[in-house]
């Protein structure tokens, strides 16, 4: 469940972020190890196109660290909008 605005979220062990809102939580090192002791919120920030591909970048909100992650398709466009 997102901890941001309560959707129910199917992870498969690598899923970074909730798809209605975009936000994520901080808890990978590397993907998929869960092995950060943050554990804060991080906010989704800005949207950045490499090679074709949309990039979200999230922002931890305690300790600022910065994340990048590609758009799927199941990715809210209206929210992606809001913070090209």
């Amino acid at each position: 469940m997102c901890e941001y605005c309560g959707e129910n979220v199917m992870g498969d062990g690598y899923t970074n972020h909730c798809p209605k809102c975009l936000w994520s939580k901080h808890v990978d090192v590397n993907p998929g190890d869960r092995a950060e002791t943050c554990r804060a919120m991080m906010e989704p920030k800005k949207v950045e196109v490499e090679h074709g591909a949309q990039i979200l970048i999230h922002q931890c909100q305690l300790c600022k660290t910065e994340k990048r992650v590609k758009v799927l398709p199941k990715d809210n466009q209206d929210v992606l909008n809001k913070i090209y």
